[in-house]
């Protein structure tokens, strides 16, 4: 055997470690990038939360309409800023994000029935969350592409007033999670599922 030859076999040994090497990095690279993305995702969804929206309803009709004194007279500081001018709250002060009690959540720029306890859940955001509405027709949905990302805006379909965004890591059935600013809301206890149900057939069948 040459010298040449010789020589040649342990570097074709170490090349082939070093590929083995780069393939094996290379796999679980791929193995772990799903949970990492998934993470990736939940924060992302969970931090948009607290982002104020900009997008504005001021100029579209719906079927209550006020003058922007008559909203500023019939709600607080902090309700008008949040229903009115697309605001939001700080996470874990607000008035209903630990909320437990049984009843209704209204919109509260019009009193219309948008959440209810029995769907409201612990998301862990800071803020009420809800897997559905009472009726999708009583909350409209505007894409949001404020601050370089793409949302879901949630509004009451009634009045206008800013409701928070909705996002795609809520529980099952629905998958979704409906992030809700308290100012937004105005909560009307109940005493069981079938009062709940009595109060939302008086909304939509009002007595004349």
């Amino acid at each position: 055997m040459s010298s040449v030859a010789r020589l040649s076999y342990p570097i074709i040994i170490l090349l082939c470690l070093i590929v083995g090497s780069l393939l094996l990095k290379h796999t679980m690279a791929q193995q772990s990038t799903p949970a990492e993305s998934n993470h990736v995702t939940m924060h992302h969804c969970t931090s948009a939360c607290g982002l104020p929206s900009h997008v504005d309803h001021n100029g579209t009709h719906y079927p209550v309409v006020r003058t922007d004194a008559e909203w500023q007279e019939r709600l607080t500081e902090r309700q008008y800023r949040v229903a009115r001018q697309q605001g939001t709250e700080r996470p874990f002060t607000n008035a209903y994000h630990d909320h437990k009690a049984t009843g209704l959540y209204r919109c509260i720029g019009c009193e219309a029935p948008l959440f209810s306890s029995y769907d409201k859940f612990d998301s862990g955001t800071g803020w009420p969350s809800f897997s559905a509405p009472i009726d999708p027709e009583n909350l409209g949905e505007t894409v949001d592409t404020s601050y370089g990302m793409t949302r879901v805006e949630v509004h009451c379909a009634v009045c206008g007033s800013h409701q928070g965004h909705v996002f795609p890591d809520g529980p099952q059935p629905t998958g979704l999670r409906y992030c809700i600013n308290s100012a937004s809301l105005d909560f009307e206890p109940v005493e069981s599922a079938e009062a709940l149900q009595q109060m939302l057939k008086d909304w939509q069948h009002p007595v004349k």
